[in-house]
């Protein structure tokens, strides 16, 4: 199989897109779904439609307000790309002068989606990847009190590795030492949502480690990386909300073992191959992660999962419902999505 130098040279040769489509649509979520900085209860998702040679590649993305998205505003910014590709633009021409983020996510893995349609090929295929296996997938916990964390863990009984979403405060011990009471197997990280101080970093680190944590996900808040410089950790930590784009691995990659890539974050599916691989050159190890979705967002994901350290693709299991054609999920694990859903 041919490995390209950039995933785009894959997508060299595909029909034009003689029809698109861009619509929002509302998801109810199971219970709601909360972190350090808010609560949801519903998403509303973005879905591209593209169709070449009779066929229809779709892509999902969820908008995300922390980094200044609304539905509306990405919307906007997918008719943009869309306008370029009905212009006669080829996506390997345009990809890289649109901003990264939840519409370029969007679009991107409709298209790649649609080269899978009109090729006859997996998209895993076209980028030169062995078949996708099925994989583990972290369970997250929505923080709360300690006692509620862990009676949440004790519901989560058939999943292995498990996220605990943090609060910010010193009860963050509390609970994570609630949830290891009645997980004592079990994998766990956590996950701070860059709600942390140094001086909090320095005080929980004992009590993680006494608790056998895995990793801490972003503890502090982007942008105040250079206060781990002289920082030892115990733990890996790892760049969530810092890391974005394979551009930022430069000024991170001597603080963080982990990066966390999100195809919400890196816009699409093309950006996470790259940053993958250079997280990688640099020796540092992945996570792949995601935002609230379908199965249709998730699915583009599993090609990052097949070599990432530790995966949370949990989503669709804290939505009340999923598309007709989803990913199956079993006991903490997530087999490779079928080309009806996506790729």
């Amino acid at each position: 199989m041919t490995r390209f130098s950039d995933p785009l040279e894959a997508l060299a040769g595909l029909p034009p897109v003689s029809a698109s489509d861009v619509r929002a649509e509302a998801w109810t979520l199971k219970q709601p779904f909360i972190i350090a900085r808010g609560r949801e209860e519903s998403i509303t998702v973005v879905v591209v439609s593209l169709t070449a040679d009779g066929k229809t590649g779709q892509g999902e993305s969820c908008p995300v307000f922390h980094y200044g998205e609304t539905v509306e505003s990405v919307m906007s910014q997918v008719r943009q790309m869309l306008a370029a590709l009905e212009a006669g633009n080829t996506w390997p021409t345009v990809h890289d002068d649109f901003s990264p983020g939840a519409a370029r996510n969007a679009v991107d893995c409709a298209i790649w989606d649609l080269a899978a349609k009109t090729t006859g090929r997996r998209v895993h295929e076209m980028l030169g990847m062995s078949p996708l296996k099925t994989v583990e997938t972290f369970y997250t916990l929505s923080v709360d009190t300690p006692e509620r964390m862990a009676a949440a863990a004790e519901r989560a009984e058939r999943h292995s590795h498990l996220k605990l979403k943090l609060g910010g405060s010193v009860e963050d011990g509390a609970r994570v030492e609630a949830v290891r009471k009645v997980a004592a197997g079990k994998t766990l990280i956590v996950d701070v949502n860059e709600y942390w101080s140094m001086d909090m970093l320095r005080q929980l680190m004992p009590l993680m480690i006494s608790n056998r944590v895995a990793m801490i996900e972003q503890p502090l808040k982007a942008g105040q990386d250079a206060e781990l410089k002289d920082f030892v950790s115990e733990l890996p930590l790892c760049a969530d909300e810092s890391c974005h784009v394979t551009q930022d691995l430069e000024r991170l990659k001597d603080d963080y073992r982990f990066v966390n890539i999100k195809l919400d974050k890196t816009g699409g599916l093309t950006e996470a191959v790259r940053l993958q691989r250079q997280a990688n050159a640099y020796g540092l190890k992945t996570m792949v992660g995601c935002m609230l979705g379908t199965s249709l967002a998730m699915a583009p994901s599993h090609l990052i999962a097949q070599q990432a350290e530790y995966v949370d693709l949990d989503a669709p299991l804290l939505i009340g419902s999923d598309r007709r054609t989803a990913l199956r999920y079993l006991d903490g694990r997530v087999s490779p999505p079928e080309s009806e859903l996506w790729g």
